[in-house]
C-alpha cells in the first residue's frame, strides 16, 4: 500500500483543482475543475495559480562550451555566453517563496548544473524545504563521489544523449547507485535514426528508468536545417516503437503534436500540451522568469529581483504568453489535446493541420 507520508497534495483554491505529487517515484496527478460540491466536472484546468514546476537555471556559463569542447547545436549559446551563475541566496530566495507551492523543480541553465559551486547546498536546501530537485548533466563533471550526492538528494537525475565517453561513465555510475536515472535524447532529423535504433534495442538498458525525447529547436546555437519536420516519414516508425515500449519512454511537450497527430495508443490523460506559463515557468541565472526557457527574446521576462515569482506568474507579460494558446489552432478537432503546439516557435510544430 502507498505511504500517504509520501503524497504531497495542492488544492488550488484559485483555479478550484487538486494535484497530487508522489515523492518517492515522481508521479503527478491532477483532478479536473471542480465543482461546487467539490465533484470532479472532467475539465481540464487551463493553467495553475503557481507554477507545479520551476526550471531554475543555475547555471550562468558552460564551463564545456567556453573551452570549445563542446560541439552540440546549445540552445543556451553556451559556446558563446559567459555569465555567472545564479548566487546561492537567489536561489534560496525562490525556494523559500515556492514552499507549499512547487512540486518540483529542475535544475539547469547554461552548463552541467553539477558544476555549480554550491550544487550541495542548493539540493540540501531544496529538499529541506519538501522539493524535489532534479537535474539534466552531460556527465562531464561527474564523479562516484557526486555521483553519491546526488543519490541523496534528487528525485531523478538525466544524462544527456551525446555517446561521449564522459556521458556513458555517468549513466554508469548513476545506474550502479541505484539513482532514478533517464536518458535525455534531443529528436531532430539527424538523430532520428539512432532513436530508431535505440528502441529496437532498449531491452538493454533494463536498469533505465525512460528514455526521454526532446523536440530540436532552432534557438540559440540551434539551426532551422535540423529541424524534425511533419513530413518525415520516420516519425510513424519511431511512434510505433514508443507505443511498444511505453514504459521505457516519455517525450517534453513539444512533442505532444505529433503523438496527437500519429499515435492511437497514447493516451491524453498521459501527457499534457505545452504547460508554459500554464504550470510551468523558467527562471534564469540573474532572476529573470519566463514562461519557458526557449523563449529567448525577452519579451516575456518579468525581473523577480524587483517582484514575487507569484506577481510575475500572474503579470500582464504572461496573460499575454499564453493568450496565445487560445488563438492558435482553435478551429481544430484536437485543439485541446496540443493547444496549436508550440507558441514561441511554430516551426518544429509536427502537425500537417497547423493553421
Amino acid at each position: 500500500m502507498l505511504n500517504k507520508n509520501k503524497i504531497i497534495k495542492i488544492h488550488d483554491r484559485k483555479y478550484n483543482f487538486v494535484s497530487y505529487f508522489n515523492i518517492e517515484n515522481g508521479d503527478y496527478l491532477r483532478t479536473g475543475i471542480l465543482d461546487k460540491n467539490g465533484h470532479d466536472t472532467n475539465n481540464e484546468p487551463f493553467r495553475a495559480s503557481y507554477p507545479h514546476l520551476l526550471d531554475i537555471g543555475i547555471m550562468g556559463h558552460c564551463q564545456r562550451g567556453l573551452s570549445g569542447n563542446c560541439t552540440i547545436d546549445c540552445y543556451q549559446s553556451g559556446k558563446y555566453i559567459n555569465q555567472p551563475n545564479m548566487a546561492l541566496d537567489d536561489y534560496k530566495k525562490i525556494i523559500k517563496e515556492s514552499k507549499n507551492k512547487v512540486f518540483q523543480v529542475a535544475l539547469g541553465g547554461r552548463g552541467d548544473p553539477d558544476a555549480h559551486e554550491n550544487i550541495e547546498e542548493i539540493l540540501s536546501f531544496t529538499r529541506e524545504n519538501n522539493i524535489i530537485p532534479n537535474l539534466t548533466t552531460s556527465g562531464y563533471f561527474i564523479t562516484k563521489e557526486k555521483a553519491k550526492m546526488l543519490k541523496k538528494y534528487c528525485g531523478a537525475c538525466a544524462v544527456s544523449f551525446y555517446e561521449d565517453e564522459f556521458s556513458n561513465r555517468a549513466l554508469n555510475l548513476f545506474l550502479e547507485e541505484g539513482i532514478t536515472t533517464n536518458i535525455h535524447f534531443v529528436l531532430s532529423n539527424k538523430t532520428i535514426n539512432k532513436a530508431i535504433d535505440f528502441l529496437n534495442n532498449i531491452k538493454n538498458y533494463p536498469a533505465l528508468n525512460r528514455i526521454i525525447f526532446l523536440l530540436y529547436k532552432p534557438i540559440g546555437q540551434g539551426r532551422d536545417e535540423n529541424i524534425l519536420r511533419v513530413t518525415d516519414t520516420r516519425l510513424k516508425t519511431l511512434i510505433s516503437l514508443m507505443e511498444e515500449n511505453i514504459d521505457k519512454v516519455g517525450f517534453d511537450s513539444c512533442f505532444v503534436p505529433a503523438v496527437v497527430n500519429f499515435s492511437d495508443e497514447i493516451s491524453p490523460l498521459c501527457y499534457d500540451a505545452c504547460e508554459a506559463g500554464r504550470f510551468s515557468a523558467y527562471i534564469s541565472p540573474d532572476l529573470k522568469m519566463s514562461p519557458c526557457s526557449f523563449e529567448r527574446t525577452g519579451n516575456f521576462d518579468v525581473d523577480i529581483n524587483k517582484t514575487s515569482i507569484e506577481d510575475a506568474w500572474n503579470s500582464n507579460v504572461f496573460q499575454d504568453f499564453i493568450s496565445k494558446f487560445k488563438t492558435s489552432c482553435v478551429n481544430c478537432s484536437k485543439h485541446e489535446y496540443c493547444m496549436g503546439g508550440c507558441p514561441i516557435t511554430s516551426k518544429i510544430t509536427l502537425c500537417n493541420e497547423r493553421g
